[in-house]
């Protein structure tokens, strides 16, 4: 069994921060900003190409979760965040980071501009058919 059913069946003790019958959050032991959560299905899944349809509502929870860091915290805003497959999911267990941002944080996610190197149109041409 993977650490985050292990933890969804209360065999190893987590922080919880929300729970019911399908979802479990809890304080990332990381904590990457202060109030950093994880959002799980309780039900195993891999990954976001392995989880099933009706788990696609655990962004009703993720909503809720974000909504109880805010209240807590009062962060200037929140990332949202799933790593599937490489290179950056640690876990094989499908999760969602919620991570609270606050001024001068020093957590930082880069994102590049690499339009001038490739073209949008061939781009489109893969993903839509």
């Amino acid at each position: 069994m993977c650490i985050f059913c292990e933890i969804a069946s209360h065999n190893i003790p987590s922080k919880v921060v929300y729970e019911d019958e399908k979802y479990l959050a809890f304080l990332d032991l990381s904590q990457t900003t202060i109030g950093h959560t994880l959002v799980i299905p309780k039900k195993h899944s891999k990954n976001i190409f392995e989880l099933d349809e009706e788990s696609f509502d655990i962004m009703r929870v993720v909503k809720k979760v974000a909504g109880i860091l805010k209240d807590a915290f009062n962060p200037i805003g929140i990332n949202i965040i799933s790593n599937n497959e490489r290179p950056l999911q640690s876990v094989e267990h499908f999760h969602i980071h919620l991570i609270p941002r606050y001024e001068d944080d020093n957590f930082d996610i880069m994102f590049k501009d690499n339009s001038k190197s490739v073209d949008l149109d061939e781009i489109l041409k893969r993903v839509v058919k």
